[in-house]
């Protein structure tokens, strides 16, 4: 899934709860299979839930890493 950085959404007014790889890949700015190791190796600096199988990124996560402060 390509997506195009003009229209992902701040994480700061973000409302899903969870992100699949490709957009927390934009957000992190790593490639999508860097976050894939990450989870598969356990070792990198946030962990990804899963999801019928498939890996999903917790947004309060990305926000902590990113040091990203809510909106209001």
């Amino acid at each position: 899934m390509e997506m195009n950085a003009l229209n992902l959404i701040p994480l700061e007014r973000e409302t899903r709860a969870a992100l699949p790889t490709p957009e927390a890949a934009l957000h992190l700015n790593r490639a999508q299979q860097t976050l894939r190791l990450w989870a598969m190796r356990q070792n990198g600096p946030i962990q990804p839930i899963r999801v019928n199988g498939r890996l999903a990124w917790r947004v309060v996560d990305l926000k902590k890493l990113l040091h990203v402060t809510e909106c209001h």
